[in-house]
């Protein structure tokens, strides 16, 4: 499931994010989406590529990982983010949800962190 108004679009300073062309009201699930589960050896493969930006980590151990389907690897991280996720490892989807009041050509943001009030630095600089 994906919500028909999202879209993907040049991010200013971030590459391509994601966007929406209509309001949408805190709390609305914007898309439910298939995940590709890999290995902890699967894993430590796709760290050497460039995949490694787009993966989850997965797994109650949280040493497994997962590959998003649908656009959930192409939003963006902000510490001040407008929706969270939350993943479900025996269904093996993500699910994206606004966290506040989102306007019309806004960029959604979640956390990679993975809880929206978590302020710890990544593992890469940010802007």
């Amino acid at each position: 499931m994906l919500l028909s108004t999202l879209t993907i679009s040049t991010s200013p300073d971030r590459g391509r994010g994601v966007f929406t062309t209509k309001n949408i009201p805190s709390g609305t699930v914007i898309e439910v989406s298939p995940v590709i589960e890999l290995t902890t050896k699967e894993r430590k493969q796709i760290e050497g590529t460039k995949l490694y930006h787009y993966i989850f980590e997965w797994g109650k151990s949280r040493r497994k990982a997962a590959m998003a389907l649908g656009y959930i690897s192409m939003y963006n991280h902000s510490f001040e983010p407008n929706c969270e996720y939350e993943q479900d490892y025996e269904a093996q989807t993500m699910t994206i949800r606004t966290i506040r009041d989102v306007k019309k050509g806004e960029e959604l943001y979640f956390s990679y962190n993975g809880d929206p009030n978590d302020k710890s630095p990544l593992w890469f600089a940010t802007t």
